[in-house]
């Protein structure tokens, strides 16, 4: 007679429940322990009841088995982020690869190269962008000489300045000049008439 299979389900009924867990926990354990014989190899299980009750099996040390995962979680998910910015990398660099062989074929069609194997569609995409790459080029360079102009109207204003402030000092100071010679001719004059007199008074005082 062929077993049926069991369903696995929680068990509602708690004495049942508390039988199947006794007997299951008895025969993970005792697999986990041949496992570790079998192979060779590092086995720790760790088992805790509804009620909180803790049963464990380590062929060396549990903690030294949960460090060493934990070591290697750790490393796992280092390798896992280096991998994932590694692949990031390499698609923003495929991306920009894509760009610029775009680019670079649009810019061979706008010299008028490898054409042959252009559509009417792509012809007139191309033609378009010419067109506004023109536009660009002619608007970029009259506001280039709008810019130059305006800076020269500037210096020369600036120079228009200059030469009227000097124009204003050199006037000022011929002024001044002029002012001190009139000065000194005043008082030569002014002495000159004064030794007059006084060679008068003298011619005078002799002839009496």
């Amino acid at each position: 007679m062929v077993r049926g299979k069991t369903e696995i389900k929680r068990i509602e009924n708690a004495t049942s429940r508390q039988v199947t867990f006794s007997k299951r926990r008895s025969g993970l354990l005792k697999k986990a322990s041949e496992l570790s014989i079998l192979c060779d190899a590092e086995v720790t299980l760790i088992i805790f009841s509804q009620k909180g009750k803790l049963f464990e099996f380590s062929s060396s040390s549990t903690n030294k088995t949960i460090e060493r995962y934990q070591k290697n979680d750790k490393n796992s998910r280092h390798d896992k982020t280096l991998l994932e910015q590694t692949t990031e990398h390499l698609k923003e660099e495929v991306v920009s690869m894509s760009k610029k062989l775009e680019l670079l074929e649009n810019s061979k069609r706008l010299l008028g190269e490898d054409l042959d194997s252009s559509s009417i569609d792509e012809l007139e995409q191309a033609e378009e962008q010419l067109d506004l790459s023109l536009r660009n080029i002619r608007a970029r360079k009259n506001q280039l000489f709008r810019e130059q102009i305006s800076l020269l109207k500037y210096e020369e204003k600036v120079l228009v300045e200059e030469n009227a402030e000097l124009r204003e000092k050199n006037f000022s100071h011929t002024k001044e000049s002029a002012m001190h010679a009139s000065i000194s001719l005043r008082s030569a004059h002014g002495l000159y008439l004064l030794m007059d007199k006084k060679m008068k008074i003298l011619k005078l005082k002799k002839w009496r």
